[in-house]
């Protein structure tokens, strides 16, 4: 059963009304001028704010989920990137703090980024996007995280797997089945990570996909890095490849020649990519299960309710199985 007694999970953002998120810009001194927008967010809540002639973006973090030292790391991360002048979007100083809080919530306040969505199919978008990735890797090999997470089997495999198995949403025929496939998936990506051991991590993005990406006439925008955390420098390009084999191993080469302008780039990482892919799928499932009691969750994904998406899924990591057991797809 999921547990529902987690007050991070029984509406946590239910008193967030527009009228708190004003007062609490006021409260900050942001002096807003009325324009609220909520952006799209399932995990956070976030705003888009008219401040006079500047618009800003508010991030309300959800309880319980990071700590302060936690959220700390990810600004000063992202304030070393901006110094660098890497574009991301810092959160700004205020009062000499990033985190702000009012009443029970924590948030920050960024500058809004103009930007379209990225096309990468444009002539040499993705090499400029693979220099881009490749600056941000040089500012996060500099220092390590301390308290931010790490991108590893146990947190994203093993625990995801257990809160799925808990979770009342899948349903109890599949239930057997989920736990012997998911098990072996897990153990095949537990066997790639201890063969790759070697391979150094650093401070990444950890959530480097076009959603989290905006296009302006310079290039990339890094807009969010909420999951910032220590692992392998592919975790931040393997999201960046669709399509057919043919049409990756293209995406993969374009990416590598623009990022090995800028850094050096460790093909035993390569092995990595199914691995990665197939934790993405299993938290994935798992972190639709554990905020289920949040309102957001079922109106989003409604389908997580339903035998054919978890029939759907464990057909999804059968062909995860098959995926890793092939020679990786991309060569170098």
């Amino acid at each position: 059963m999921i547990n529902k007694s987690r007050a991070s999970d029984l509406q946590p953002f239910s008193g967030l009304t527009p009228e708190v998120v004003l007062d609490a810009a006021v409260a900050c001194g942001l002096e807003p001028d009325g324009r609220l927008f909520a952006l799209n967010s399932y995990e956070n809540r976030v705003y888009q704010l008219g401040a006079g002639e500047r618009q800003l973006v508010l991030k309300f973090y959800r309880p319980a989920r990071w700590s302060d030292a936690q959220i700390a790391e990810e600004h000063r991360f992202t304030a070393q990137l901006a110094t660098a002048e890497l574009p991301v979007a810092a959160p700004l100083v205020i009062a000499g703090e990033t985190l702000c809080r009012y009443r029970d919530f924590r948030f920050a306040a960024f500058p809004w980024m103009r930007g379209r969505t990225p096309e990468l199919d444009a002539p040499e978008a993705r090499q400029l996007l693979g220099r881009t990735v490749a600056r941000i890797h040089q500012i996060g090999a500099t220092r390590p995280f301390v308290v931010r997470p790490h991108i590893n089997v146990q947190r994203l495999g093993w625990e995801a797997r257990a809160q799925v198995l808990a979770s009342e949403l899948l349903p109890q025929a599949l239930h057997e089945r989920y736990s012997s496939v998911s098990g072996a998936l897990l153990d095949r990506v537990t066997a790639a990570f201890g063969a790759a051991a070697e391979v150094r991590e650093i401070r990444v993005h950890g959530d480097c996909h076009l959603g989290n990406l905006l296009w302006n006439e310079h290039g990339p925008v890094f807009v969010d890095l909420d999951d910032c955390a220590t692992g392998p420098r592919v975790q931040d390009l393997w999201m960046m490849l669709s399509g057919p084999p043919a049409e990756q191993q293209s995406q993969w080469e374009q990416l590598l020649e623009g990022y090995q302008q800028f850094a050096d780039f460790d093909f035993k990482e390569i092995t990595l990519i199914e691995p990665l892919r197939a934790l993405r799928m299993v938290h994935h499932a798992a972190w639709v299960v554990h905020r289920w009691a949040d309102p957001a969750f079922p109106r989003a994904f409604p389908w997580a309710a339903e035998p054919r998406y978890w029939e759907g899924h464990l057909l999804d990591l059968l062909e995860q199985i098959a995926a890793i057991d092939e020679p990786p797809l991309l060569q170098r």
